[in-house]
């Protein structure tokens, strides 16, 4: 009886290693790839073949191709790349007398904040296909920690009404540490506050960013402010 009590508690002990979550670990890849444009990507891929890896990276490409204004009609990454450069090549072969710079494709991304309940990667993207200046902008794709899927801002806010008061009285603070004494009336093209598209994690707490147009002019560039999460915790579904 003595051996079947023991043999009991050793199957619950593995059985409860096995079934123990582990969190997903990230490497950073390089498109090692020679085009005519000028076209770099490095981006956080979850190690491994599990179904939650699988799930993360699927769900980080998506992210990277959806934010690009080049990518029409394909859902592969490197294809995404190809067509950018052939756009550019035929561009070259119709403009051929015309002296303009290289186009540039930027794509680069940073795990930002993991947690056993969420992970946050950065997505920065730079498109530049001739003119004054090119397009820049950052994502915050907020992923689940178990399963690898995208959790939107009601999966991460709890009573967006009330957060969205306590984000606007941060907005106004963060615009007081600024030098240019700027006020939240040179913001948002005369519509009242309101949140940003993009809500991330990191270690200092819940970062709001506005992109480039978003609230301001091309010069104000991205306007961003981070509330702690001693202020925030309680607005939080998951952090």
């Amino acid at each position: 009886m003595k051996r079947i009590i023991s043999f009991f508690a050793f199957l619950i002990v593995l059985t409860s290693c096995n079934s123990e979550f582990k969190p997903a670990t990230f490497e950073t890849v390089d498109v090692d790839v020679a085009y005519e444009a000028q076209i770099s990507a490095t981006y956080s891929k979850a190690k491994g073949t599990s179904t939650l890896s699988k799930a993360i990276n699927s769900n980080v490409e998506n992210a990277i191709i959806e934010a690009l204004s080049s990518a029409e009609n394909t859902n592969e990454l490197k294809d995404v790349l190809k067509a950018f450069n052939t756009e550019y090549l035929n561009f070259k072969n119709e403009f051929s007398e015309e002296s303009e710079p290289a186009w540039e494709l930027q794509i680069e991304t940073e795990l930002t904040y993991q947690s056993e309940e969420v992970i946050t990667i950065a997505i920065s993207t730079y498109e530049f296909k001739g003119g004054a200046h090119g397009s820049d902008q950052i994502q915050f794709l907020n992923l689940d920690a178990k399963t690898g899927n995208v959790l939107n801002q009601d999966a991460i806010i709890k009573d967006i009404e009330s957060f969205k008061t306590l984000a606007e009285n941060h907005f106004i603070k963060s615009l007081e540490t600024k030098e240019d004494n700027l006020k939240i009336e040179d913001f948002f093209f005369g519509e009242p506050f309101h949140l940003p598209e993009n809500i991330g994690f990191s270690e200092d707490g819940l970062v709001l960013l506005y992109n480039v147009y978003e609230v301001a002019s091309y010069d104000q560039g991205y306007t961003e402010f981070v509330i702690p999460f001693s202020e925030c915790e309680s607005y939080l579904k998951v952090h």
